[in-house]
């Protein structure tokens, strides 16, 4: 995983704050604390009101235990190897003691099953966008459907987290911070993706609302958490339609997240209505036909999943395309709807009858 070395979005300094700064970090600083990626995100506010109230739901309000919370943050921050997204939790969690950030960090086994199984949701999550079929029946078996849906969205949220933290070139050093994952083992082997689900996991509400819609219906205090990140990447962000939906068909099919593709070729996102060629998209960016522009953005959501960053180039022509705050905003776009597609590859929402999936002529 490439790491940033010095800042490409600077933190807002506490002299240059104005009072909608000041009501930001009073609402979304943990006990008054401003850590580094939300002294970043700072230069944006609509980015810290679209990031903060499902950070403070993960680290502070879930269904899970702080135990179990603290857990799953660490697990993932090693994972993505992001101290800075640790340092946005660490004071919304309780201080870990040694034998916890043994476990957390790969450096000693885990002896109760089901602390091994939510290590194992982390493993796969990360590194393959989905989770096995053992490893939810193990957390299946003994909790119900808020408490996995807030496991998987700890997760994702950090990773999502991680994407905005690497891309921004932020920092983690802080107070609390652990020590620098360097030297720390590598990412555990997770076994072989399975085949996509054919039936849902969590099965959504009745309705008309599709499925998705439908699914975290189930669980009305984290959908009110996770709809502002949604509500900035297809309301508030200055990115253009057609640009949006290259980043979120390119990263779906990237997470090999089939109804997230179906929705956004169909009736959510509608690509081919702004000029978007879902062929393309999954053809890549080097293939015959893509633009230098949309090009960038495919690459873009490439690094973003390989490598939860994008590279300098990949950066500084997303910063002369769309000036810093857009550079942010189509970061944030991608790293979302990765998230996303965590989420959706976990529940298996299924597609619905008129739902347009992967385009068959491309190799996958």
């Amino acid at each position: 995983m490439s790491q940033v070395l010095a800042p490409r979005v600077p933190p807002l300094l506490a002299s240059d704050w104005t009072s909608q700064h000041q009501q930001l970090v009073d609402r979304f600083g943990a006990g008054g604390r401003v850590d580094p990626l939300l002294a970043t995100m700072l230069q944006v506010p609509e980015i810290v009101e679209a990031v903060m109230p499902m950070t403070r739901y993960v680290g502070e309000s879930s269904t899970l235990s702080p135990a179990q919370r603290l857990l799953l943050v660490l697990r993932a921050c090693w994972l993505e190897q992001s101290r800075a997204a640790w340092a946005a939790f660490a004071p919304r969690l309780p201080a870990p003691d040694r034998g916890v950030m043994e476990r957390a960090f790969g450096r000693a086994p885990e002896d109760d099953p089901l602390r091994r199984a939510l290590l194992a949701l982390a493993d796969e999550l990360v590194t393959a966008a989905a989770v096995t079929d053992a490893t939810w029946a193990s957390l299946a078996d003994a909790h119900d459907v808020l408490w996995l849906m807030d496991a998987v969205e700890t997760v994702a949220h950090v990773c999502f987290l991680s994407c905005l933290a690497h891309s921004f070139g932020v920092s983690g050093d802080a107070p609390g911070v652990p020590e620098d994952f360097a030297g720390l083992p590598e990412r555990p082997a997770v076994p072989e993706r399975e085949p996509p689900l054919g039936a849902a996991r969590i099965d959504p509400l009745e309705g008309e609302q599709i499925a998705v819609l439908r699914t975290f219906a189930r669980h009305l205090a984290l959908t009110g958490a996770r709809r502002p990140r949604a509500g900035f990447v297809n309301g508030v962000s200055k990115l253009t339609p057609h640009d949006r939906e290259i980043l979120i068909l390119r990263i779906g099919w990237d997470c090999q997240s089939e109804y997230e593709w179906a929705k956004h070729v169909g009736e959510v996102g509608r690509a081919r209505d702004h000029g978007v060629d879902p062929t393309l998209v999954a053809a890549g960016p080097g293939a015959p036909g893509v633009d230098d522009r949309d090009a960038l953005l495919m690459r873009a959501a490439d690094e973003l999943h390989r490598h939860s960053s994008v590279s300098d180039p990949t950066w500084a022509a997303l910063v002369e395309r769309y000036e810093l705050a857009g550079a942010m905003s189509a970061v944030l776009a991608a790293s979302s709807y990765r998230s996303t597609s965590m989420s959706l590859n976990a529940y298996g929402v299924q597609l619905e009858p008129g739902d347009e999936g992967f385009p068959s002529s491309v190799m996958r």
